[in-house]
């Protein structure tokens, strides 16, 4: 048994070790998930509060609400997540629960804060649909941000949460769905032009949030019929520290039987492994497929 000089054994180092950097990771991801939800508070309070908009969110429905009662959008926003928290917790999971109940203090918090600073804060484009604009790019990339961790900004994202996770529908596509009830909403109080705007703003978040999550999560199916398989596995496996499959092919031409390598990837893998196949073997003959999901359980290492 090896002893470290600090007093552990080699086996207790790394466990020390892999603890310490759970930790940091835990840390980071914590961060981010601050800086999705004040990255939704920013869009809420400077694009989508000042034109009247009730793109499809809970802070769209809140400012409809707000009209129509007088209390402040940052109440009215704590107050719906509350009703939704629950939901949330009970039938998507713990995990996504707690992030879910953190995003939705620091969200109506941060709403109150520049409430406060800019009390009298008007539009910064002075065009409710160049604000509509805005505020989509500026929410959605916040909103992938806390999906891609497991998270959500709380109210209508925790039920389009719940349609992608029993009905396997894409998250936008689900934004979009409940959204477009929020967006209805607006006729209460409100001109067709904003209703109408508030609809082309749910439609228009909806695929810009799924271009976002997908645009980071998709990954490479790579198939690789090569004559050096061996070392392609073994780079696959060894370096890539990733998984593969073999599968038998025959040529309809020749009637050659080879195995084909299938591998899924993630971008900057995928331009490693194509880099070693064309110094490996520049024969080889690949196809690639863009891969939008990827559903396993990962396998530990021993």
């Amino acid at each position: 048994m090896s002893i470290c000089p600090n007093g552990l054994t080699a086996a207790e180092r790394k466990l020390q070790k892999r603890m310490e950097t759970d930790m940091l990771q835990k840390i980071w991801e914590w961060c981010l998930i601050t800086v999705g939800a004040a990255i939704i508070a920013a869009a809420v309070f400077f694009f989508l509060m000042p034109s009247h908009l009730a793109v499809g969110s809970i802070s769209g429905l809140a400012i409809v609400l707000s009209e129509l009662t007088g209390l402040g959008v940052s109440l009215i926003t704590l107050a719906l997540n509350i009703a939704l928290l629950v939901v949330g917790l009970v039938l998507v999971g713990r995990d996504f629960g707690v992030k879910t109940i953190y995003t939705s203090l620091v969200l109506p918090v941060a709403l109150g804060v520049l409430e406060r600073m800019f009390p009298d804060f008007t539009s910064i484009m002075g065009d409710p649909f160049l604000d509509m604009v805005c505020y989509i790019f500026l929410a959605a990339a916040g909103c992938a941000m806390l999906f891609n961790l497991n998270a959500s900004s709380g109210g209508l994202d925790i039920v389009a949460k719940i349609l992608n996770k029993f009905f396997r529908m894409e998250l936008g596509t689900a934004m979009s769905l409940t959204g477009a009830c929020v967006a209805l909403s607006a006729a209460l109080v409100y001109d067709p032009k904003t209703v109408a705007l508030s609809m082309l703003g749910t439609y228009l978040f909806g695929l810009i949030l799924d271009h976002f999550i997908f645009g980071v999560n998709v990954k490479k199916r790579v198939c690789i019929m090569s004559d050096k398989r061996d070392e392609i596995t073994d780079f696959i496996l060894h370096t890539l520290h990733s998984g593969a499959s073999l599968y038998q092919a025959v040529g309809a031409y020749t009637g050659e039987a080879k195995e084909e390598i299938i591998v899924i990837v993630t971008k900057q893998e995928y331009i490693k492994l194509v880099s070693f196949i064309a110094q490996a073997d520049p024969d080889a003959f690949v196809t690639v497929y863009n891969v939008n999901e990827v559903i396993y359980r990962p396998k530990k290492l021993i």
